[in-house]
C-alpha cells in the first residue's frame, strides 16, 4: 500500500508510526523508576464445562462471549441410553419396595386364609386315606381282597398325611410372617436399588449442563451435534471476578519478595493507569525453568518463580492474556523507628 503514497502521504504516515512507537516508550518507561519494570500477564479461574457421562451434544444455548450466570443451562445432552437404564432402576426400586412391604408388613389376609383351607382340606383328605387303609387292612385280613389292594390304601394314606403336614407348615408360615433375616435381606435389597436409581437420576440431570460460576463463556470447545466423551471439556467459563496477574522471576531478582507485598502496574491495554496489586501466591516452577550454571566451579542454578497478585479494587475492562508491566523492584515501605 505505501508504494502507491505519495511524498506528503508517505511522509504522514511515518510521523503517526513514530508517534505511536514513541508513545508506547513513554508509556512503558514511566511504569518505572528509570526505567526497570518487568512483564507480567493477566489471568483468571477457567472452568470446564464437561458432562460425566458420553452423549451427543443436543442443544448449545449460548456463545463465546456470553456472560452467564451459576446455575444457567448452557447445553444439553440426547441421552437416550441413561434415560432408558434410569427407567430400569426405577422399575428394579419399585420390585424391591414390594419385596420391603411384604416382608415387614407379612402376607395379606386372603393369603392366610387360602393357606387355611388348603390345610383343612390335607387333613379332610388325611382323614379319608386313614379310615380307607384301615378298612382295606381288615378285609385283607379276611381274606376278602388281594394284599396289592391294602398296600395301594396304605400309600395313599402316606402321602395324605405328607401333604397335611405341607400345608400346615405353610399355614404357619403366612401366620408368623418373614423371618428377621429375610426382613433385613429385603430392607438392603431395597437400599441397593434406591441408590441405583439415585446415581442413574444424577446421570439424567448431568445431560443438562450448568454454569457453576458467574462468568464469561471463553471458548466453545465443541458444535452441537458432536459426541462427547466424559469429563469432556464442552465450554470453558472464565470467573472475571477471580483475576490476577502473573509474573515470572528468577529468584535473584526477588529483591525479598514476600506475600502481602504491594505490586504497581500498569495494563497497556487499559491505558496509563497505575494500578495496584496485592502478591499472593509465590511458587518455585519445575526445573525446566530452572537456569543452569555454566561453570563448573563458582556458578549455581537459579530457578524461577511464579508471583501472583491480585488487583486491591476491581478493574472495569480487565481481561485474561492482557500484558502488565510491574515496576521492580516494588516500592518498600520503611517503618519509622523511635
Amino acid at each position: 500500500m505505501t508504494g502507491f503514497l505519495g511524498g506528503p502521504e508517505r511522509a504522514l504516515l511515518g510521523v503517526r508510526t513514530l508517534s505511536r512507537w514513541f508513545g508506547w516508550a513513554l508509556l512503558i518507561a514511566g511504569c518505572g523508576r528509570g526505567g526497570h519494570t518487568v512483564q507480567g500477564e493477566t489471568d483468571a479461574t477457567h472452568v470446564d464445562i464437561a458432562s460425566k457421562v458420553s452423549g451427543r451434544v443436543d442443544s448449545i444455548y449460548v456463545r463465546e462471549g456470553d456472560m452467564v450466570r451459576r446455575g444457567q443451562v448452557l447445553a444439553t445432552l440426547d441421552g437416550t441410553e441413561i434415560r432408558a437404564r434410569a427407567e430400569q432402576a426405577h422399575a428394579a426400586r419399585d420390585a424391591a419396595k414390594a419385596a420391603r412391604d411384604r416382608a415387614v408388613h407379612g402376607f395379606r389376609d386372603e393369603e392366610i386364609r387360602s393357606a387355611r383351607d388348603n390345610y383343612e382340606r390335607a387333613v379332610a383328605a388325611e382323614a379319608i386315606a386313614e379310615t380307607t387303609f384301615a378298612r382295606f387292612d381288615r378285609l385283607m385280613s379276611e381274606g376278602v381282597i388281594p394284599t396289592q389292594k391294602r398296600d395301594e390304601a396304605e400309600a395313599n394314606y402316606r402321602t395324605a398325611r405328607e401333604a397335611t403336614g405341607a400345608a400346615k407348615a405353610q399355614y404357619e408360615l403366612v401366620q408368623s410372617g418373614a423371618r428377621v433375616e429375610d426382613r433385613a435381606a429385603a430392607i438392603a435389597d431395597l437400599r441397593k436399588a434406591e441408590g441405583a436409581v439415585a446415581e442413574a437420576t444424577s446421570y439424567v440431570e448431568d445431560n443438562t449442563l450448568r454454569s457453576s460460576v458467574d462468568g464469561q463463556v471463553m471458548v466453545k470447545v465443541v458444535e452441537q451435534g458432536e459426541l462427547v466423551s466424559p469429563g469432556l471439556p464442552v465450554l470453558t467459563v472464565v470467573d472475571l471476578s477471580d483475576q490476577w496477574i502473573t509474573v515470572n522471576l528468577r529468584e535473584d531478582r526477588l529483591a525479598g519478595l514476600k506475600v502481602g507485598d504491594t505490586l504497581t502496574a500498569v495494563i497497556p491495554a487499559l491505558g496509563p493507569e497505575r494500578l495496584r496489586f496485592s502478591v499472593y501466591y509465590i511458587s518455585p516452577l519445575g526445573s525446566f525453568a530452572t537456569w543452569r550454571a555454566t561453570r563448573e566451579t563458582g556458578g549455581f542454578d537459579v530457578r524461577t518463580f511464579e508471583v501472583r497478585a491480585r488487583p486491591a479494587r476491581a478493574i472495569d475492562g480487565l481481561r485474561p492474556g492482557m500484558s502488565a508491566l510491574i515496576d521492580w523492584p516494588p516500592e518498600r515501605t520503611t517503618k519509622a523507628t523511635g
